[in-house]
Parts: structure tokens; sequence; C-alpha cells
């Protein structure tokens, strides 16, 4: 469990969503908007999970804010699938009704099915667009007009380099997270131009040590490391508070974006050199198999 002391002030008095905040960074970022001073609405499908995550930051807030983190909860816990539209909009309104309000939007619910394209299933293929990019529809609409009446309101997609960058093994996880980026960078668009004060926050980190990406491999660590979660988490929450828009972890990756756009004879052979398309070939993650 953390115990850093805050950084900086902007979650405080502030109210969060974080979805698949059960386990990992989504975990990880709850806790560290508890310990900024915010409350924090924790959705997971794993209702146990999200429960655990809402005791764990009770007590981070306990220790980072004394007497402050007294009445109130800090957190609440909620069984949400979001790729049900109508069971997203019941746990929005049970959120709003919980905490008055709500500032922060952290969509960071997501699976990877780690198959080769010929292996996946049709069942596999729907769920991982359901939730890597369907869902970002689901709760963005549910939380939308509140975030209008807000002054200090943010919107985070944590997408994927994936999303930048597609690489062999993720024919499905890459399309969805292509799906993540773009609708992030129009509706980042949109809003500009309506003059809303609601910013958008992409964030595509390169493989996480969590189990989610257990196996995965890196040719050249110093280039492109196997991120920390922990460092990941507070990577964003610091992010958010600091208004950013686009957050891509490591920087090197933003270089493999601009080989992306290169022709194919010229990309695919620097893709080889950086072995990124072998970095699945030993892939023991959480393969989803609902």
């Amino acid at each position: 469990m953390h115990t850093q002391q805050r950084t900086h002030r902007y979650f405080e008095g502030a109210s969060v969503v974080v979805t698949g905040a059960g386990s990992g960074i989504g975990r990880l970022m709850a806790l560290r908007v508890a310990r900024e001073g915010g409350r924090v609405a924790v959705w997971d499908i794993d209702g146990q999970a999200a429960q655990t995550t809402v005791d764990m930051a009770e007590q981070e807030a306990r220790q980072a804010l004394g007497p402050a983190a007294q009445g109130a909860p800090r957190a609440i816990a909620l069984t949400v699938d979001v790729t049900d539209p109508a069971a997203v909009r019941e746990a929005a309104g049970r959120t709003l009704a919980a905490l008055g309000k709500v500032n922060v939007l952290i969509n960071n619910a997501g699976i990877v099915s780690g198959a080769p394209f010929e292996e996946l299933t049709e069942r596999q293929i729907r769920r991982t667009f359901e939730v890597n990019a369907l869902s970002l529809y689901w709760t963005t609409k549910a939380f939308l007009p509140e975030l209008r009446r807000r002054r200090r309101a943010a919107i985070v997609t944590v997408a994927s380099a994936a999303g930048i960058v597609a690489v062999a093994g993720q024919t499905d996880y890459a399309a969805s997270k292509f799906a993540a980026v773009g609708f992030t960078n129009a509706l980042r668009s949109e809003l500009k131009k309506a003059g809303s004060t609601i910013r958008t926050l992409l964030v595509c980190p390169y493989y996480i040590d969590t189990g989610m990406f257990e196996g995965v491999t890196t040719r050249f660590p110093l280039l492109l490391p196997i991120l920390k979660e922990e460092a990941v988490a507070d990577r964003i929450v610091e992010a958010v508070a600091k208004g950013r828009e686009r957050l891509i972890m490591p920087p090197f990756a933003a270089v493999a974006g601009l080989v992306a756009a290169l022709p194919p004879k010229v990309a695919d052979p620097i893709y080889s050199l950086f072995g990124l398309n072998e970095g699945m070939d030993h892939f023991t993650g959480r393969r989803d198999a609902r």
C-alpha cells in the first residue's frame, strides 16, 4: 500500500469515477485520488474486488488526511458491467446520489484476449470491443451532463500504445484501442469546438507489469521497458491534475507512432528490429473468457 504524501490540490474536494478499479492501475489510481483528498467511486464487474479497493482507499485517506478524512465515506464500491448501457446509467445515478457530484471520469476498464487472429472466437472479439471501446460511449454519455455543470471536469481514456502501433497477437485488442484513441481525439475536438471547459486526457502506455499482460517481452527494455503499474497510475493522476491532454509511456512509444506512418515496406523492418511482433509470443496473462 502507498504511503507517499500528497503532491497537489487538484483532487481536493473532487469526486472521481474509476472503472475497472477492482485491481491493477485502476485500484492504484483510486487509492491515489483518495490520498490526494478526493472521493472516489470504484466501479468494477467484480463487486468483492471493488469493495477491497474501497477499504484500502479509506485507509489511505485516513493516513494521508488525518482528521480531514472523517465524516462522509471517501470511497464507494459499485458492481457494474460497463458493457451494459442500462447498468451504466443506473450506476451513474447511484454514484451521483452517493457523491453529490462527479468531476472526473477515468475510463480504465479493459480486457485482452491475447490470441492470434485465427484462434479468436466471435465471443472474444465482441467482448473486447464492448469493454475496450463501446463502454467509453456508455460511461461518457451517462456522466457528460453532470461534467458540463462543473468548472473542474475531465474525461480520461486509458487506451494503449497498441492504439498507436498494432502488432501480431493483438488484432482484436489493438483495433479496440485504436477505436478508443479515435473516440477520445474526436471527443476532445467536439468539446473544444463547443467551448466546453471539460478536458480530456488520452493515455497510451506500453505493456504494464500487471497480471493482464503477464509473459510479454521487450527486446530493448531501456527504450521500451515493461512499465511498473504504480508509476503508471501515479503519472495518470498527475497528468489529470496538470491538465495534460495526452500521455504516452514510455516517450519512445511516440516514436513508434511516427514509424507507423511510414510505408509498410519501411515500417515493418523497423518493427522487426525492435521485436515488436514477438512481444506477445509468450503471453500468459489474464485471458478474458466471458
